[in-house]
């Protein structure tokens, strides 16, 4: 059954004193139980209000009642994972009803589950793809035209792939190439997948931590030409944004597996410069932008996946409390300067942030799911 928690008495804030603006969020601990570490939500069942997808299960609004999509796993996060790493929801057969795709651990299939227009599930599965790699796959509209692509890394070949469905979306989906044979970013556990217009051409780049894919004019076409560049360690989620509002298109990420969060400035040679946001919480595994207050201004929401190698060690402080964060961006005088805002320190993130207006308020809430449980984090 969902569990509800006590609202935060308050907002932590580290660095510079906040704006009264800065939204404050009340914790909803939607399931306890370690599900998933992907989450998307969507109007599932057309009754007007957004429910929560995480692999194997869905969670009815408002009262967020469980439904099984698929069989229900048991998840142990201390010694292992889930098989869902993301979920992405999409009408995928045109049937206006919501599907979802899952991905589990890397390199293994990629599956889409039908929605059974309001029946009880299990919904009908259908394969994507056999392998899909690299820990940070992508779920866009890649062409620009209203549909929505996948973009991951195929480890058997060691390529960066999008795909498409076919003309029989119940079949395995279209592949293009993207890289050569041992392209970057397409080993199994690669850390670092982006998708942005790096060069201002128009059209969406894909971006791994050692240098970027430049889009054709036929993104059909391969090989994409690839720049190599340094953009930080092993990262997950990474995004082209002009940080400091002079046109510019620079690049920010986090660690997966060690402190440090940053962005990197675009020269205008095309070389990258790294300069450090915030390097006091560990694994920061996933990362999203949005515009939480409707200043026009994205923050930058992180946290730590708790847990990320299941408490081994192998992490630095991966026994240290599971910081939920965001940072808001001030410019002035042709500089930035980012302000720290702790939401909670029991939740972390999973292996993606979803940024919606879960109530209709015209206030964008945060959704996780990792290995404490699934939230949701309602703006006041």
């Amino acid at each position: 059954m969902p569990m509800f928690s006590a609202p935060l008495t308050g907002l932590l804030l580290c660095g510079a004193a906040a704006s009264t603006a800065s939204p404050t969020f009340t914790k909803i601990q939607i399931d306890s139980v370690f599900r998933s570490e992907g989450v998307s939500v969507a109007d599932v069942n057309h009754d007007g209000k957004l429910d929560i997808l995480v692999g194997d299960l869905w969670y009815e609004a408002p009262d967020w009642k469980p439904h099984a999509i698929r069989k229900v796993g048991h998840y142990n996060g201390q010694t292992g994972y889930s098989d869902a790493f993301y979920s992405f929801a999409w009408d995928i057969n045109g049937d206006g009803w919501v599907d979802e795709i899952v991905i589990g651990l890397p390199n293994t299939p990629c599956y889409w589950y039908e929605n059974p227009k309001g029946g009880d599930g299990p919904w009908k599965e259908h394969l994507i793809a056999e392998h899909a790699c690299n820990e940070s796959p992508w779920f866009g509209d890649l062409l620009g035209d209203g549909k929505r692509e996948l973009i991951f890394a195929r480890q058997d070949h060691h390529l960066m792939q999008w795909f498409e469905p076919g003309p029989d979306v119940t079949a395995p989906w279209i592949a293009h190439d993207i890289s050569l044979p041992g392209g970057k970013g397409t080993d199994m556990y690669s850390h670092g997948l982006g998708v942005g217009d790096v060069n201002g051409d128009g059209r969406l780049d894909v971006l791994v931590k050692d240098g970027w894919y430049e889009a054709p004019a036929d993104r059909r076409s391969s090989p994409w030409t690839f720049h190599p560049c340094h953009l930080g360690v092993d990262c997950v989620q990474m995004y082209v944004y002009d940080v400091l509002g002079n046109g510019g298109r620079d690049v920010i990420t986090s660690s997966a597996h060690h402190y440090g969060l940053w962005w990197h400035e675009q020269k205008p040679d095309g070389t990258f410069v790294q300069h450090l946001i915030d390097d006091k919480v560990s694994e920061t595994h996933a990362l999203e932008l949005a515009d939480l207050d409707g200043s026009g201004v994205p923050a930058i929401i992180t946290g730590k996946r708790w847990f990320a190698h299941n408490g081994n060690g192998s992490d630095p402080g991966d026994h240290e409390p599971a910081i939920l964060e965001y940072f808001t961006m001030a410019r002035a005088n042709g500089q930035v300067t980012f302000t720290k805002h702790i939401i909670d320190d029991d939740s972390g993130v999973g292996m993606n942030i979803v940024v919606a207006d879960m109530f209709g308020r015209g206030k964008q809430d945060i959704v996780i799911s990792n290995k404490k449980g699934v939230f949701l984090f309602k703006q006041n």
